[in-house]
C-alpha cells in the first residue's frame, strides 16, 4: 500500500489508516479486525482515551502488542471523563494532558505514542500551556510527534502559528468539503490532514440510495439534493465504485496523508482497502466532482 509523510514527520503513514472508534466492545473482533488491517498494509491506527472509556486503546493494545515496530500508533487527549457520573468535560491542561498520556501508554502497552493530539478545542483555552505540555512530552520521549483533531478555523490558525504540529484531523469527504478553504495555508505551515469521516456516514458507499436517504439529508445538502446528486455521480459513468470515488478525491490532493474510514466489519475494511489501491482520479475527474458539489465554509470559530 502506497504511503504519505505527515507533514515534516518521519512519520510515514497508510493512506487508509484504521480509525479504530468503531470497532466495539468484543475484545476478540475488534483485536481480529485490527489484525487483519495490518495483514492488509494498514500501517496507521487511530484511536483516542475516550473511546468506550478507554476500553478502545486496551484493544489496540493487544492487537499490536507483537508488532509495534510496524504500527504508526495515534491517539487522543483533552476530552477527560467525570469520575462519578457518566459522560466527560474538556480539559486541554497542561496537567491533565501529562497524567492522561501515561494511561494511554498503560492501555496501548506502548512506551511511546507516534501521534498524540488534542481532541478538539477553542480559542478560550490556554493553548500555550497546551502547547507546553506537547512539547514537554516529545522532550521526555513518550511522543514522537503531535496534533490536533479539529475543525474550527481559528484554533487551526492559531496552532499553526504558535506550535509544531505535524496533523490536523479534520472531517472530510465529498459532501463536507469545508477543509479546503484552508489547504494553502496548512501547506504553507508543511502540516498535513488526516481525514475522518471520508464516507459520509455510509453515505458515499454502495448502499442503496432508499437505505442512504432514510438518514434524512447531511450537512447542509437535504435528501432531494442527496437524490439529485446520487444520480449525477450514477450518469458520468466513471470507473470507480462510490467508495473508491470518495476516497480517492479525498487523497487527490497532496495535503491529505491519509483517510480513515471507521470499519466495524471485516467486509467494510476490506472494501476501504481496495478503494484506496484503485486507480488515482485524473485531474477531469476531480474538478467534474467539485463542479457537481458544493463548496461549504465553516459558517462559525473563524
Amino acid at each position: 500500500m502506497n504511503k504519505r509523510q505527515i507533514g515534516n514527520s518521519d512519520l510515514f503513514v497508510s493512506e487508509v489508516g484504521l480509525g479504530c472508534m468503531s470497532l466495539g466492545t468484543d475484545e476478540s473482533h475488534a483485536v481480529s479486525l485490527i489484525e487483519a488491517a495490518i495483514n492488509q498494509g494498514v500501517n496507521y491506527l487511530d484511536t483516542a482515551d475516550l473511546y468506550d472509556s478507554g476500553l478502545n486503546e486496551e484493544f489496540v493494545g493487544k492487537a499490536i502488542k507483537h508488532k509495534r515496530q510496524d504500527i504508526i500508533l495515534a491517539t487522543k487527549a483533552g476530552n477527560r471523563l467525570y469520575e462519578d457520573k457518566p459522560g466527560w468535560y474538556w480539559d486541554p491542561s497542561k496537567s491533565y494532558i501529562k497524567d492522561a498520556v501515561k494511561k494511554s501508554l498503560q492501555r496501548l502497552q506502548t512506551d511511546y505514542i507516534d501521534l498524540y493530539q488534542l481532541h478538539g478545542g477553542t480559542v478560550e483555552d490556554n493553548i500555550d500551556e497546551t502547547i507546553e505540555a506537547f512539547e514537554e512530552l516529545k522532550q521526555e520521549g513518550l511522543i514522537r510527534y503531535y496534533g490536533i483533531s479539529s475543525i474550527r478555523p481559528n484554533v487551526i490558525k492559531e496552532y499553526l502559528t504558535k506550535s509544531s504540529i505535524v496533523s490536523i484531523m479534520m472531517q472530510y469527504s465529498l459532501l463536507d468539503r469545508r477543509p479546503e478553504e484552508w489547504f494553502p495555508l496548512i501547506k504553507e505551515h508543511h502540516v498535513s490532514i488526516i481525514a475522518r469521516g471520508p464516507l459520509a456516514k455510509g453515505l458515499l458507499t454502495e448502499k442503496p440510495i432508499e437505505q442512504k436517504l432514510s438518514m434524512n439529508g447531511y450537512l447542509s445538502y437535504n435528501n432531494y439534493e442527496l437524490e439529485s446528486l446520487f444520480h449525477e455521480l450514477k450518469k458520468l459513468n466513471l470507473p470507480h465504485t462510490m467508495t473508491e470515488l470518495a476516497l480517492k478525491y479525498c487523497l487527490y490532493d497532496d495535503v491529505v496523508a491519509a483517510v480513515i474510514p471507521g470499519a466495524s466489519k471485516e467486509k467494510q475494511l476490506f472494501e476501504n482497502i481496495t478503494a484506496v489501491s484503485s486507480q488515482a482520479l485524473s485531474e477531469t475527474e476531480y474538478k467534474t466532482l467539485q463542479k457537481i458539489t458544493k463548496l461549504d465554509k465553516y459558517e462559525q470559530h473563524r
